[in-house]
């Protein structure tokens, strides 16, 4: 799962992300039956009916998912669980008992016929303030909105009975007729008011999200995969045909980077965008399964700037198709959803998809090699912010708590790096023939969707596919507390270190910000007494200033985001023409924008002694 936090002017991008896992194995060979009824929703409140397997002990438990594999948090979905109740085939009440906060008991159970019960949905509840520490990020989440919008992550409404997580799944969904089910999976049924999805286990429905709405979507082919985009945009500012020919090229640069790589037959992206002007999801990111990215982003962003965001958020999560969905530990094979236990390797299942994610559109040309530098020396900066001497391994295997748990968000910054460093190694020492994608390939041909490697033994393998001086890199940097001397490896591909200015923010620079919005009058109001920067003195504007529209356009409190998308397109000089409010009387300001500019540390290639190696790196 890519997480986005989206901070009042800025955005800030940061990681989380979701991988495969396996049912527990059984000799029952049972059917579970789930009725899922989206026509009777009260409350925000979907009815469920699970028709239990024959059940052999006197009592059997319940369970709703803690956690599902890749959120890296404790989620306890049984909390959006009501009213759970059981039946035998008379419709006489059995008795039931909360085990836990995802756990119902229940007695008799040998004649058990069916349990039922209610489920809440997660987006109304958000608050953006402690995803991770109580609250369900978002595409991980659910919504029920009546008539418009089924976001349907189906751990967040079916369980399992223990020791009958390998049984197969029969899920019949019923809903309105001009409501349709985007996802991945095979409806079996023609009827338009019923669907039905068979799973051969809970593990694989798990990873099949579907998302309710009027239909929005488009379909096309990348080689031999069928790609579908699915759109639900609360106001009808996006739709589906509109985002999908930036989709498209992402897409097929990446299954062309991927090369030899197997993959998916089809793939579904099923975007969900909040409406941030009522209560709505409020976790930006998504979450990757096998065959799918649930995506939930702003509907403010407009076309080109969620474009933009999707190009990172859902190209991460296509590429965990390479790890952890193809080439993954015991532990998320066999994935305990109560009970879980973590594997040492994050560095791998995210960190390698993240460098992935960045350094395949330097390698296809829909970035410049000037910003993929810029990418990395952002990843160097916020990785010094976080613990740089925690072995990484350690944090991996106890990410789920304090105070490994704190350093989770440098899976996808330091563990980026760390794939970066493995990837120039590998180049270096085979004259820039191989790269890590290679070793990937290995690996998947080592182990595979079915095949799980043990934690304690991933190192030696990858040394044995590779070079002395990678396993050396590994046992220092990734397990050891050493802090990865980064200038040392960037050397060798002729990289070094450098300072540029680039524009800052105009709305905020730090903790400070320039504007201000009464909430009242919904007024937008330039900050009083303080140093304002160069965007507002160049132009004129004075602190208690309220700007009544940009360049034609009206703005206020309800638009906001608006304003702050529309700016990240401005560029220096350009034209800019303001009417403010300035002691209640209304006037235009006309001039050229000029940006507040900082130092910052980034990186050039400014050798050409290493210009093979790098090409090798970036192109090979």
């Amino acid at each position: 799962m890519k997480k986005i936090i989206f901070v009042f002017a800025f955005a800030t991008v940061l990681w989380s992300c979701k991988t495969s896992s396996s049912a527990i194995s059984t000799s029952a060979k049972e059917e579970i039956k789930v009725i899922i009824n989206l026509n009777e929703i009260k409350d925000d409140k979907v009815f469920v009916t699970v028709k239990s397997p024959k059940i052999q002990t006197n009592e059997i438990t319940y369970h709703i998912p803690k956690i599902v594999p890749g959120t890296y948090s404790d989620d306890d979905y049984g909390k959006y669980i009501d009213n759970l109740k059981a039946y035998d085939k008379k419709g006489n009440l059995l008795e039931v008992k909360k085990a836990d906060e995802n756990s119902w008991s229940i007695s008799n159970a040998k004649k058990l016929d069916k349990i039922t019960y209610l489920v809440n949905d997660t987006f109304d509840t958000e608050t953006g303030k402690s995803f991770g520490n109580g609250e369900i990020f978002s595409p991980a989440g659910s919504n029920i909105d009546p008539d418009k919008n089924i976001m349907l992550n189906t751990h967040c409404f079916v369980g399992y009975f223990t020791n009958y997580m390998a049984v197969p799944y029969q899920v019949s969904i019923e809903h309105p007729s001009d409501l349709w089910g985007a996802t991945s999976m095979i409806d079996q049924d023609s009827s338009t008011t019923n669907d039905l999805f068979v799973t051969s286990r809970y593990a694989e429905l798990v990873e099949n999200p579907i998302m309710y709405s009027k239909p929005d979507f488009t379909d096309f082919k990348v080689d031999d995969m069928e790609i579908q985009i699915a759109v639900y945009s609360p106001n009808g500012k996006i739709t589906a045909e509109s985002i999908t020919p930036e989709m498209k090229t992402m897409m097929t640069a990446q299954k062309h980077f991927l090369g030899k790589f197997n993959s998916t037959k089809k793939y579904s992206v099923l975007l969900y965008l909040s409406d941030m002007n009522k209560q709505d999801a409020k976790g930006f990111g998504a979450l990757e399964h096998p065959t799918a990215t649930t995506v939930v982003m702003p509907e403010m962003l407009g076309k080109e700037k969620l474009a933009s965001e999707l190009k990172d958020v859902v190209s991460h999560e296509f590429f965990h198709i390479v790890t952890p969905l193809t080439i993954h530990s015991q532990e998320i094979q066999n994935f305990d959803y109560n009970k879980p236990k973590m594997s040492e390797h994050l560095w791998m299942y995210e960190g390698v998809t993240e460098y992935f994610a960045n350094l395949f559109q330097v390698n296809q040309g829909l970035i410049t090699e000037d910003a993929f530098y810029t990418r990395i020396a952002d990843k160097i900066e916020q990785a010094k912010t976080l613990d740089d001497t925690m072995p990484f391994t350690t944090m991996s295997a106890n990410v789920l708590v304090k105070p490994y748990k704190d350093q989770y968000l440098n899976v996808y910054q330091k563990g980026a790096l760390i794939g970066m460093c493995l990837d120039i190694i590998i180049r270096e020492k085979s004259d820039g023939k191989k790269g890590i994608l290679d070793l990937m390939q290995k690996l998947s041909n080592e182990y595979g969707v079915s095949k799980a490697f043990n934690d304690d033994e991933l190192f030696a393998k990858i040394t044995e596919l590779t070079y002395p001086e990678v396993g050396d890199f590994l046992k220092k940097y990734v397990s050891g507390t050493t802090p990865i001397p980064y200038e040392t490896y960037l050397a060798k591909v002729g990289v070094t270190k450098s300072m540029k200015k680039i524009p800052g923010n105009i709305f905020m620079q730090g903790k400070t910000r320039f504007i201000s919005v009464d909430r009242k009058t919904k007024e937008i109001i330039v900050a009083p007494n303080i140093d304002l920067n160069k965007f507002y003195t160049n132009l004129g504007l004075k602190g208690d200033d309220v700007i009544v529209a940009i360049n034609n356009k009206p703005y206020s409190l309800d638009n906001i985001y608006d304003m702050i998308s529309e700016s990240q397109n401005w560029k220096e000089n350009d034209s800019i023409s303001l009417k403010i409010k300035r002691e209640g009387k209304e006037q235009i300001i006309n001039g050229k924008i000029n940006f507040p500019y900082e130092e910052k540390e980034s990186l050039e290639a400014n050798t050409t002694s290493k210009s093979v190696l790098k090409e090798a790196w970036l192109k090979g």
